[in-house]
């Protein structure tokens, strides 16, 4: 353990023992795993070193408004104690990144007295030296009641304060980045891992034999695009597609919820207005404020390549037909999560329609965003017009490709289902 100075010592004796503290404190900081414990043996030894009566390490907290003292010493403990990063001596050190000597308090008027008087201690002198890295402010180390013969700190004690508080400052610095580092590594694992749970919510690989085909290309790990399909017992294919307002893990959670009632729900009850109605109930009781979905849900059958479908808020679908014309079809309802149904009226629409040789296009803002800044369909239409006799999986994989410009950043979720009858 380093020993307090003692003032018979000559200049190089000092030299030698300031310096042999200053790299066992170093050291405790790289090998520490205890942040707090470490703080608190660092500001014990630097205490007993300067021969003071006390001294106490203080972090900002809640984003600069507060000094904490995390690391205590002496007669009274005051750690957990917070105060008001503008006020007092150890706040005028953070706020002017300035180590200080105050030789006596009773004529500093900054001086914060509420500590005293919380603790009935008297303090009479201070040295105070910044945590500080660069220009990021960090907090500072304060020492109280120099006890030597005249009770006051010096220069020197000054010096050598500022120099162990620049090495603590960054071993905190060094501490958080690390942290920061550990948070970022798990919270990309969780990411992934919902994304792994995402993918598995989506239709598997479709080949030639299916009337329906679908493409989702996340923006972002997770994404608040879905689709989905599956085939009754009748033949018919009762299918969907939805964008979820926003971004980042709440949307991909109610994607995962939405789709999850689609599905649940669909194999009840197919009739896509009342799908939709159901799933509306069920979102408007748990979901964030604020947050939505747009949705179409449909029912397409094979026999008489036709479809039933209702929307939700959604970008109207378009409808290819044999003669090269196309028809958009537009919205007709709120999207879900905003308002409940009253009474027995139907707030989704079904419309019914007839594919014949054509096929039938549903998709989120997010491919026509990608392919014209204004979000309007007329450049897709024109690459449906263009793409119309090739294979539907190579049309959609066309449609993803003009949209995400070769390769560049995908800013928005990307999802197309088409819907084609088989030969």
């Amino acid at each position: 353990m380093a020993k307090p100075r003692q003032s018979a010592k000559s200049g190089d004796d000092w030299t030698s023992s300031a310096l042999d503290l200053l790299a066992d404190l170093s050291a405790g900081f790289a090998a520490g795993a205890d942040l707090e414990h470490t703080l608190n043996d660092a500001v014990r030894r630097i205490t007993e070193y300067l021969d003071a009566d006390g001294g106490a390490l203080f972090l900002l907290e809640e984003e600069g408004k507060t000094l904490r003292c995390h690391a205590c010493i002496g007669s009274t403990e005051i750690t957990g104690i917070s105060l008001p990063s503008d006020r007092g001596i150890v706040g005028r050190c953070v706020q002017t990144n300035r180590g200080e000597i105050v030789r006596d308090v009773s004529q500093d008027p900054g001086f914060y007295q509420t500590v005293d008087e919380q603790t009935g201690y008297t303090t009479r002198s201070i040295l105070c030296a910044p945590l500080s890295v660069r220009d990021e402010q960090l907090g500072a180390i304060e020492l109280v009641n120099k006890r030597s013969t005249d009770g006051l700190f010096d220069a020197t004690d000054l010096m050598l304060l500022e120099t162990l508080a620049a090495s603590a400052a960054l071993a905190i610095l060094n501490t958080r980045m690390a942290a920061r580092l550990v948070d970022q590594e798990r919270l990309q694992h969780e990411l992934e891992l919902a994304a792994e749970i995402q993918r598995n919510l989506l239709p598997g690989p479709t080949d030639h034999t299916s009337p329906i085909h679908g493409l989702n290309v996340p923006a972002h790990v997770v994404s608040g695009d879905f689709y989905d399909f599956f085939t009754r017992q009748d033949g018919c294919i009762v299918f969907c597609i939805g964008d979820v307002s926003g971004k980042g893990m709440n949307a991909a959670l109610l994607m995962a919820k939405t789709a999850s009632l689609f599905r649940g729900l669909g194999r009840n009850d197919a009739q896509p207005g009342k799908l939709l109605a159901r799933i509306n109930r069920e979102i408007l009781e748990t979901s964030t404020r604020g947050m939505f979905v747009t949705m179409i849900s449909g029912l397409y059958d094979p026999a008489t390549r036709s479809v039933r479908f209702a929307n939700a808020g959604h970008h109207p679908p378009l409808l290819y037909r044999g003669d090269g014309g196309i028809e958009s079809f537009e919205t007709a309802g709120l999207p879900l999560g905003i308002m409940e149904a009253r009474g027995d009226a139907m707030p989704y629409p079904e419309i019914d329609l007839e594919i014949g040789n054509g096929s039938f296009y549903l998709f989120t803002d997010g491919l026509t965003e990608g392919l014209d800044r204004d979000g309007s369909s007329e450049k897709l239409e024109r690459l449906l017009t263009q793409q119309h006799s090739t294979r539907v999986t190579d049309r959609l994989n066309a449609l993803v490709a003009a949209a995400t410009q070769q390769g560049s950043d995908v800013h928005d979720d990307i999802t197309v289902v088409a819907i084609e009858p088989v030969p």
